[in-house]
């Protein structure tokens, strides 16, 4: 069973702050081509902020994105996950809550931002790896005679 921590080794987090402005961060979310950010304050997470966060709580809502905190939109108290956590029932969580992203905890500190993306990715290279397990069972079968 692979766990969140297998899935993220070796990738850089990305964090910003609740006092920055909302054109500031989508501009830094844009050059990385991420779809959403932790928030950190002292360095504990005190939310996330998406592209949904952008659409529905900037941009509908007619605020200016030059002077907008981050703080004033993002969502509080996203629901996380550890590292030690497995594939699948991070997928169930995302599936029940409608959550396309879950921020990555291990001992009270963050470590990773998980998108739905990056499960689907995995998934796909596990299928692909069966298919390939199969052909070379199906091949190397003896044929009829």
């Amino acid at each position: 069973m692979t766990t969140i921590r297998q899935l993220l080794k070796d990738r850089e987090t990305y964090t910003v702050e609740g006092s920055q402005s909302v054109f500031d961060v989508t501009r830094f979310m844009v050059e990385r081509n991420i779809g959403a950010v932790p928030v950190l304050e002292g360095g504990k997470l005190v939310g996330i902020f998406s592209e949904r966060d952008i659409m529905k709580r900037v941009l509908a809502e007619g605020k200016d994105p030059k002077k907008a905190k981050v703080s004033e939109v993002m969502t509080l108290n996203p629901l996380i996950v550890t590292a030690d956590e497995s594939f699948e029932n991070c997928m169930l969580l995302m599936k029940q809550h409608g959550f396309r992203h879950l921020p990555i905890l291990d001992d009270q500190k963050l470590v990773g931002l998980l998108s739905l993306r990056d499960l689907l990715l995995h998934e796909v290279d596990e299928k692909d790896g069966e298919v390939r397990m199969m052909r070379a069972y199906m091949h190397s079968m003896p044929g009829e005679s």
